[in-house]
């Protein structure tokens, strides 16, 4: 079993806390715990409901957020808390008894994209907190048990999981109207049973999966990605795609990005890239940027 890892991770209520892991926690969804009784089937939360302060618990896929009561400061308690995190998951005790979890129903859906070759199915369930790509079943099989099935379709190219959604990339051998149906029932049946969606955060990064953190950038950085996550990120992902960061030359003025998902290989993707994006951050960031690139456009 590899070792666990926990990094705190800010987020923009200044009372919650994410205690962000290096490996997947739990299967696709999330346990929300407002009070020691509620948190029966995680031993883990029932202890951190014994720290006065506590106030509610959210244990996703790869992190677990903590809600605090105002009678402490986060940079009091947060060390303590943090080791006691990750104590409890390198012992290899169960965080949740996830089998106990009553099954909900389970919606899929499929939209169309601007880019024809791309098909979005949505769920009504959360299926991962970090967005990942693959561009091929090797990828997959080591990571994601949902895209290494999906890649046994001939017709599937390439697939982009996120938050609550699959983006699927077909080869041109077939149109979406004869197997969009197919796979919209496969991806509801393989979620409603349970079933991992990605078991294993990729080890090594790549262009495609890829997250810079926020302490590692510069001022001018930041502020893009403030930018990309506000403004941008919410319309593409609409779409089924996504926008990632990836570098700000402060000579050239130059802003590199990857496109995921439905973005990537769209016809319209330059156009959205160059009228829309480009010119937001020309906008809001005035004489830092000159042009946005898509490295793998």
């Amino acid at each position: 079993m590899s070792s666990i890892k926990i990094n705190t991770q800010e987020t923009n209520n200044e009372t919650i806390l994410k205690f962000v892991s290096n490996t997947i926690l739990i299967n696709g969804g999330s346990y929300e715990f407002n009070n020691i009784d509620e948190a029966k089937d995680s031993h883990l939360a029932q202890q951190l409901f014994y720290l006065p302060f506590v106030k509610k618990i959210l244990i996703t896929a790869n992190f677990i957020a903590i809600q605090r009561y105002d009678i402490v400061q986060w940079d009091d308690v947060e060390e303590e808390v943090r080791e006691q995190i990750e104590n409890y998951l390198q012992e290899g005790n169960t965080l949740v008894k996830e089998e106990t979890k009553k099954k909900d129903a389970v919606e899929v859906y499929a939209e169309v994209t601007p880019n024809p070759a791309v098909m979005k199915f949505g769920s009504n369930k959360a299926l991962t907190q970090t967005d990942v790509e693959f561009k091929n079943i090797e990828e997959a099989s080591k990571s994601s048990p949902l895209a290494q099935e999906l890649f046994g379709f001939p017709f599937v190219k390439e697939i982009f999981i996120s938050e609550n959604y699959v983006s699927i990339t077909k080869y041109d051998m077939i149109e979406w109207n004869e197997v969009h149906q197919e796979i919209r029932t496969f991806i509801r049946s393989y979620i409603q049973d349970g079933k991992t969606i990605i078991q294993e955060l990729p080890k090594q990064q790549t262009k495609q999966n890829v997250e810079i953190p926020k302490e590692d950038l510069t001022d001018t950085e930041a502020k893009i990605v403030d930018i990309l996550d506000e403004y941008i990120k919410p319309a593409v992902a609409s779409d089924g795609g996504n926008i990632a960061f990836q570098s700000y030359d402060k000579e050239t003025k130059r802003v590199s990005v990857i496109l995921q998902g439905a973005c990537s290989g769209c016809p319209s993707s330059t156009v959205t890239l160059k009228n829309g994006i480009e010119t937001m951050l020309k906008d809001m960031l005035p004489n830092l940027i000159n042009e946005v690139v898509a490295i793998n456009g």
